[in-house]
């Protein structure tokens, strides 16, 4: 006789394959999760491997292009270039410009600055006030005067520099100053040429005619009239009295565009300040993914 405790021999076996199943369900899951991570951690990989790749090609441009620069005397030194080398399974477009074909936003005289925002499409008031704020945000008051920019701000939530631009970028914290405006100025400031000048010969349209428009009129284009001069001075078509020399900078902005087999593309810039043979460059900015440069070379004027 079967004992009365004892559990009946089919429902032991459906309690194993019960069991079993669930072994293989556990294992289906955890093989799909393990499959999961290592599709995910090739995806990283392979990222992880591009970047690097790019950052090696970006850092090989800038290398070639310091090297062409250093290679001549100082005097000789081109204030653009452009070449083209190939690497591994990589295309790599490399253009300099020197830093002396942007305005300086911690140099440039204030009427400069006027003339430019008018030339972007600021109205008259709003182009002198924006000029005014831009040498307000690089200036300290004289101590024990007022401090009205500081005043200003308090509305904003932040202070203004009141010293010198560190970065482009901080043109978005000044009062006043439209997005609109900013981003139409970027392209055609920095913080890195040094001196309030430019070099014409390489600076884009609207930075030439900011300067041109401060030299013989307003920066809105009435003519300007000294007390001491005469009327034909203040003529438009009158030629300055002496032609201010081209403005040099020892930064260059070096632009990488890569191609990759694959088809993608990616576009850096670097901007670099020139040394000496103990230390040939150093790096001041780095910024990834920017729009590659697909226009030529501003032909140097004769």
């Amino acid at each position: 006789m079967t004992p009365s405790h004892a559990r009946p021999k089919g429902s032991q076996q459906g309690f194993v394959i019960v069991a079993v199943l669930w072994i293989l369900i556990a294992l289906s899951a955890l093989a799909t999760i393990f499959a999961i991570y290592l599709s995910s951690s090739a995806r990283a990989m392979a990222i992880g491997d591009t970047a690097l790749q790019n950052e090696a090609l970006v850092s090989a441009g800038v290398e070639l292009a310091a090297y062409q620069l250093l290679l001549v005397g100082e005097d000789a030194r081109p204030a653009q270039g452009m070449f083209h080398f190939r690497m591994d399974d990589a295309d790599v477009a490399v253009t300099f410009t020197s830093e002396a074909a942007r305005i300086d936003l911690n140099f440039a005289p204030k009427d400069v600055l006027a003339a430019f925002f008018s030339g972007l499409g600021a109205g008259k008031d709003a182009a002198m006030e924006d000029a005014e704020r831009i040498v307000g945000w690089r200036t300290r008051p004289p101590p024990g005067s007022a401090n009205d920019e500081e005043a200003r701000y308090a509305a904003l939530g932040y202070s203004p520099r009141q010293s010198l631009f560190v970065h482009a970028d901080e043109l978005a914290l000044v009062a006043g100053l439209s997005p609109a405006l900013v981003d139409r100025a970027l392209p055609f400031v920095t913080v890195f040429n040094g001196s309030a000048g430019i070099d014409s010969s390489i600076a884009a349209p609207e930075v030439v005619a900011a300067f041109e428009k401060s030299a013989r009129k307003d920066p809105f284009g009435a003519p300007m009239r000294a007390a001491n001069s005469s009327l034909a001075d203040a003529e438009p078509s009158a030629p300055p009295k002496s032609k201010q020399p081209e403005a040099k900078s020892p930064c260059y902005r070096v632009q990488a565009t890569i191609g990759f087999s694959n088809g993608r593309h990616s576009a850096s810039e670097v901007v670099i300040v020139l040394g000496d043979k103990a230390e040939p460059y150093r790096v001041l900015a780095w910024q990834d993914g920017v729009s590659p440069a697909n226009t030529p070379l501003v032909r140097r004027r004769s």
